[in-house]
């Protein structure tokens, strides 16, 4: 990458997410570049747009928009905010999109997304792991709804950096954030960093499917809410089995963050009503796998895994 110019940052997956934090940074003055598909000329004829819950309307009326990635310039940075279901045939638009020596930063859920798409990137390619911290959702064609948060962990997974290189490409990728005034730290371990944020995850995406329920629902109701927090324990519980010891009393200031969030619908949730595949792999799937290998079994989460893989086939 070249210091005589500004970063290049290329955004994959320009729905919630990537619209999100793309806007975020374009609006901080970033050279920001979004590949859309079934949106581009909603995007490109009215640009972005996200309703904050903070900051109010934040626009991006001018969108550097690009339907083939054959078009589009090469990125030193590549944000990758669509689903982990899409992984496989997103390989080979990300090395076109990537230039030499580019970073790749995974903005999704779940457990060992990275370790899949690995191998079908180029060996010059430095993957990260980025874990959103946000409660947002798209309403309509480049339109995005912020409820709450927006902070970004990231962690450096594989490429040709060594482990302090690594670190400190994942340090600029928090300085990169936090220049958009988002709230980002460098992990150390990201693999541990994707078992925390499961904890959340796997309760509250999985149960608003199956409960049909926000998570305002969810927290209110006594039965429904003891469900979360034994689901919870038994993430802390797997993760712990597989090397990864969680902060103490995460479990507790979990349920307390998500009693002081609006009335949010997880984004499995929209997916299911929208009749798109679930992230079942990444946030059931590969975590019981996991756990299964190290000798610790999650009762509670694989009847959860299998009462929404019933749901996903009618």
């Amino acid at each position: 990458m070249s210091e005589q110019r500004q970063p290049r940052i290329g955004v994959i997956g320009t729905g919630a997410i990537g619209g999100f934090y793309g806007l975020m940074l374009a609006r901080a003055g970033f050279d920001v570049h979004f590949l859309l598909r079934s949106e581009y000329q909603d995007v490109k004829r009215n640009g972005l747009r996200v309703n904050h819950a903070e900051l109010g309307e934040l626009a991006l009326p001018v969108v550097q928009a690009w339907h083939d990635v054959a078009d589009m310039p090469k990125c030193d940075w590549l944000l990758v905010g669509a689903k982990t279901t899409s992984n496989a045939d997103l390989a080979e638009i990300i090395n076109q999109a990537a230039a030499a020596d580019a970073k790749v930063v995974l903005l999704q859920n779940g457990l060992a997304v990275e370790d899949e798409l690995r191998p079908l990137l180029t060996e010059q390619v430095h993957l990260l792991g980025g874990l959103c911290f946000i409660c947002v959702h798209r309403s309509a064609p480049g339109v995005i709804e912020h409820e709450a948060h927006g902070g970004v962990n990231i962690g450096y997974h594989s490429g040709p950096a060594s482990a302090i290189e690594g670190m400190q490409i994942a340090e600029q990728a928090a300085a990169m954030f936090g220049k958009a005034g988002l709230d980002s730290k460098a992990m150390l371990q990201l693999e541990q960093a994707r078992w925390q944020k499961l904890v959340w995850n796997i309760p509250y995406n999985g149960l608003s499917v199956l409960l049909n329920s926000n998570t305002r629902q969810l927290m209110d109701e006594p039965h429904s809410r003891a469900l979360v927090a034994d689901l919870m324990v038994e993430v802390v519980q797997a993760a712990a089995a597989c090397g990864y010891s969680l902060p103490e009393h995460l479990v507790a200031n979990m349920l307390k963050a998500t009693d002081a969030m609006p009335d949010y619908w997880p984004s499995m949730y929209h997916d299911f009503s929208h009749k798109r595949p679930l992230e079942l792999q990444a946030i059931y799937v590969a975590p019981l796998a996991a756990a299964g290998a190290a000798g610790c079994e999650m009762p509670k989460v694989a009847m959860l895994l299998q009462s929404l893989e019933f749901l996903s086939t009618r």
